[in-house]
């Protein structure tokens, strides 16, 4: 049995991830961005290790949940699945680029700062990483300038990024990035094409299986299969540049 805590596991790929490590007899720690969402998985959330709340658009709230995870208990893998996608026209632009990236790449990051140290790390990326631009701006002054899309991308980038920066910098942890298609969730769309149970497969296996091709680090992964990421993702340089930024963003250094 391993205990794992899946971000964002209210809804969608997340849920389908925590129901799948539960049946499988595995301990999981819930995550909800409100009390309201955590009600809503009541029977899921009996069978669960625990569930925390905070939204991680909110950097005090981020910071809550990893205080949540740690008294808990030192997790055996760390699933960072919660992501955020505007609806068009729902925000103004630079509320969608604020937010995107708070919960994209700040809040991940945050959380693998703040949470201790697990064996495992599964980082959510998307193929529109390869859409994405460097090197990482603050969350002022930029927002006019920037498409729904276009953030989206970037965010994909960086926490791409990020999880080979952590390969790179913590040797003992497998930190593996994970597309898992474009598929029919509430983030997806009802019209997306992937297979809806593809979607979490991968990042099941690698926060817990024991087979030799779960147990690397530094990869990108679609459907249990090693693809290559985009070149920048790729780069130590801009890993290192991006770890900068974000310590310098967030007021916490990745150690």
């Amino acid at each position: 049995m391993r205990h794992v805590f899946i971000t964002g596991s209210t809804t969608g790929l997340g849920l389908a991830a925590a129901r799948a490590l539960i049946d499988d007899g595995h301990a999981v720690v819930l995550h909800a961005r409100s009390r309201e969402r955590a009600a809503a998985i009541g029977e899921l959330a009996v069978r669960a290790a625990g569930v925390v709340i905070g939204d991680l658009a909110s950097a005090a709230e981020t910071d809550a949940v990893a205080a949540q995870v740690n008294r808990i208990g030192r997790m055996d893998a760390v699933i960072h699945n919660a992501g955020y996608y505007a609806a068009r026209s729902r925000e103004p632009a630079a509320t969608t680029y604020a937010t995107t990236l708070a919960v994209n790449i700040f809040a991940p990051y945050r959380l693998t700062a703040l949470i201790e140290r697990p064996r495992r790390l599964v980082y959510l990326s998307s193929d529109m990483h390869f859409s994405g631009r460097g090197p990482l701006r603050a969350t002022d002054g930029g927002g006019q300038h920037w498409g729904r899309d276009s953030v989206y991308s970037d965010s994909k980038l960086y926490v791409t990024a990020l999880a080979f920066a952590v390969a790179r910098r913590w040797p003992e942890v497998f930190s593996n990035a994970v597309d898992p298609g474009w598929v029919p969730t509430r983030m997806g769309g009802p019209g997306a094409p992937d297979d809806l149970e593809q979607g979490p497969a991968t990042q099941v296996w690698l926060a817990v299986s024991d087979e030799a091709d779960a147990r690397v680090s530094g990869r990108y992964w679609y459907h249990r299969q090693q693809q290559e990421a985009a070149p920048q993702a790729r780069d130590p340089r801009f890993q290192d540049e991006l770890l900068v930024a974000l310590a310098r963003i967030t007021g916490i250094a990745l150690l």
